[in-house]
Order: C-alpha cells, then structure tokens, then sequence
C-alpha cells in the first residue's frame, strides 16, 4: 500500500514551453490554452501529456508520482583513534624520530683485522645544518605527538561534565589550564578528573575575586604538579 503527501520540487512543463515547480504543498500555478497539454517530471522522471481540455477547470487537476525511496548502505562514524594515529604517525616518520645526533663511533674492524672510525659517522659528524634541522623536525614532531596525547585525555566533553561550562568560558578554561604533558602521561582517571575539579574551582576564584594566579597566597589550590 503506497503513502501519499505533497510533493515540491516537481517541474510542470507546458507544450507551449513554459513551466514552474510545485511548492512545498504540492500546488503550482501555470497560464495554459485549452488546445496546450502538460506533463509532470520529478527526478529526472516524466509522465505522459496530459491535453488541459481533458481537465476539470472547477474541481482540479490531481496527480500522483510513484517515487522509489533511495536506500543507503549503513555508514558508521566513529571517532579518531588516537593509539592508532600516534602509531601511523611514527611509522610515517620512522627515521625522524629514531634520528640521533651524529658522533664518532669505534668499529670492531672485522674486514681489515683491526678497530677504527665509523667512515659514515664522520661524514655525518660535518654535515651541521642538515643535522640541525633533522633535530629541530623531531622535536616539532615530539611536541606535536605530546600535544596530541593532552588533547586525547583533555577532552571538551570531560571538562563540560565536570565543570558544566560551556562556550568561550569553556574554552578560556582550557587554555588556561591545560596540564602538562608529564602530568598527563601519569595521572591516573581518577587524578585527571581531581585536577580538573580543583582547576575548575580556582577558576571560579579568580572571576569572582580578580584572582591572579601564581600570586602567592596560603590558601592557594596547587594546581599540576609537574
């Protein structure tokens, strides 16, 4: 058994060349002759002329349009898996990161008997800019995989359930007291959200007393420990 509503969007085509769309009722208005005919055509789909002389001017003209409904296949959205980001990072950037600043090596000598230097070390040794920036690239890339593991823990959606804040307050929060990423590597759940708490209310401290933090005072809430 089929369902009938209004449809818009359907385009009404006239044999003399003009045309218009249904409205969100499924009404439309076009100027026709008796001697024209119209069709119907909806997603790419048209019906058969229809002679305007053959219509009821008082009662109307209703039509009805079989549309197939269109189905999807099912897509699940889930959200980024840091572990697997930070994995896939590190295999991208392999050699950056296992990078080590080049120095003079002894070498056991096996093909010549004896022990010398490293030829490849040397070289190395000499080659200062590019190992200026290969140590700068895997610190950017240490502080951003850091970055990325505080955000991971440091979440809007933590913070909203234990503060309630909300907005630009919730986002003034956390920039002001994001915590370290040593912290954040070594606090328990239970001590991330305890720190989270205890920020909140020295927040709350300093809008409601123009309290500045790291001014020295006895009854000051520490805040992260490293």
């Amino acid at each position: 058994m089929y369902k009938t509503r209004p449809l818009d969007g359907v385009s009404v085509l006239c044999s003399c060349g003009s045309g218009t769309t249904t409205d969100s009722n499924g009404n439309y208005m076009i100027r026709v002759d008796q001697s024209d005919s119209l069709r119907f055509s909806y997603l790419g789909r048209a019906t058969q002329m229809f002679p305007v002389f053959m219509m009821n001017s008082t009662a109307g003209f209703d039509i009805a349009l079989h549309v197939n409904p269109t189905e999807l296949n099912e897509v699940r959205v889930a959200p980024r898996n840091y572990h697997m980001d930070s994995l896939q990072n590190r295999k991208d950037y392999e050699k950056i990161f296992n990078y080590k600043k080049p120095g003079l090596e002894l070498t056991d000598g096996s093909v010549g008997g004896g022990v010398g230097f490293d030829l490849d070390e040397i070289i190395n040794v000499f080659r200062f800019q590019r190992n200026r920036r290969l140590l700068a690239f895997q610190q950017r890339l240490i502080a951003d995989e850091q970055d990325k593991f505080i955000d991971h823990r440091f979440t809007r959606y933590i913070v909203k359930q234990i503060t309630h804040l909300d907005g630009d307050a919730e986002d003034s929060f956390m920039r002001r007291y994001r915590p370290s990423y040593q912290f954040t590597q070594l606090a328990t759940d239970y001590e991330y959200a305890e720190y989270i708490k205890l920020a909140y209310l020295d927040y709350e401290r300093h809008l409601s007393s123009h309290y500045v933090p790291g001014k020295k005072e006895d009854d000051t809430i520490p805040l992260t420990p490293f």
